[in-house]
């Protein structure tokens, strides 16, 4: 599933109250704890995210005390005592057979020696696969069939959204609209390699102009670079955001097109802004090119709060009515 998806199953869960364990499966850098983060603050949940492969046995069961004679155990600060959230345990298989299986008792009872986790708490996992080549270890089977596995993949369309909603680069943007297949491409023969992860911290250098080939490899930092001579020749964005782009042509060469869609699309503030971009392109671009702006469009409107100022504005346009007649799809994000 995308995380897209992944976001909407959790968040059916969390509104049911189903307390059924979750073990969330994917490859490095596709964001399988930032979407669990997200479901828990969509629904104003505690969020306590403990890195297993980074504790040892006794950090999670806690320390032996001697009292009166007897061995107790004092649980670790970090496990909840109260209210609701999600107690979200990632890189699980990273963790030890030994740290496993103390995690297990959690898991399946829900309790660690005279712990015991508030019923207002679920219990997610999170972990990558074997052929991700992440030196995992295999689950114990009984552990396994306690949970519900789901497994989320790398999916552009996704990682466009939360890339405008966070502010990304543009041309971070553009550069993966023109490039999609290198969203995510593991390289185990170097350190470095692009994943949603590294392309949102290669959108920091990038505005601090250093190099990206630090976050997503040499070899896709040089087609960045290629991409960005191209991006350079462009003209005219603020003038057509202002309406002052009659004279402006669409591009033939269609790295240029990518570019252009998108810069028109990550820097539009208002519906004014919008309104004239749509009327530039609907004039001088082919449909697909409309939608590809609209997508991206639409995101940034709903940010800003400006989405219904313009539908309003589009609806009482009547070029762009009819414009809209023949592509309905458009401005849904082709849905």
């Amino acid at each position: 599933m995308t995380p897209n998806d992944l976001q909407g199953y959790l968040g059916k869960l969390i509104a049911n109250k189903l307390m059924l364990s979750v073990m969330i499966w994917g490859p490095p850098g596709v964001g399988k704890s930032s979407v669990v983060a997200e479901a828990a603050k969509a629904h104003e949940l505690g969020f306590i995210d403990l890195r297993l492969s980074q504790l040892a046995p006794t950090d999670l069961r806690g320390l032996p005390v001697p009292k009166d004679g007897v061995s107790r155990w004092y649980p670790p600060e970090f496990l909840p005592r109260e209210g609701r959230g999600i107690l979200f345990l990632d890189e699980l298989n990273m963790a030890p057979p030994a740290l496993q299986g103390i995690a297990q008792q959690l898991i399946l009872d829900r309790r660690v020696g005279s712990y015991v986790l508030p019923d207002g708490y679920f219990v997610w996992a999170a972990g990558n696969r074997k052929e991700d080549r992440g030196s995992v270890f295999d689950m114990p089977s009984p552990l396994a069939n306690r949970f519900l596995h789901l497994e989320v993949l790398p999916d552009f369309d996704a990682f466009k959204t939360y890339a405008i909603e966070r502010e990304l680069h543009e041309q971070v943007l553009a550069f993966l609209s023109y490039r999609p297949a290198l969203l995510h491409k593991i390289d185990v023969q170097r350190p470095a390699w692009p994943s949603p992860r590294s392309w949102e911290m290669a959108s920091k250098l990038h505005g601090l102009k250093l190099r990206v080939g630090a976050a997503v490899g040499e070899g896709c930092e040089a087609e960045f670079e290629a991409f960005l001579s191209i991006y350079a020749k462009l003209g005219g964005i603020d003038d057509i955001l202002k309406g002052k782009g009659r004279k402006i042509a669409f591009p033939e060469e269609p790295s240029e097109r990518y570019a252009i869609a998108v810069a028109l699309s990550v820097r539009v503030k208002t519906s004014d802004q919008a309104l004239a971009s749509f009327r530039w392109l609907k004039e001088r671009a082919a449909p697909e090119w409309v939608q590809l702006w609209a997508t991206n469009m639409m995101v940034q409107l709903r940010a800003r709060g400006q989405i219904t100022v313009f539908a309003a504005a589009v609806a009482a346009d009547a070029d762009l009515q009819a414009f809209l007649r023949d592509y309905q799809h458009l401005l849904t994000g082709g849905k």
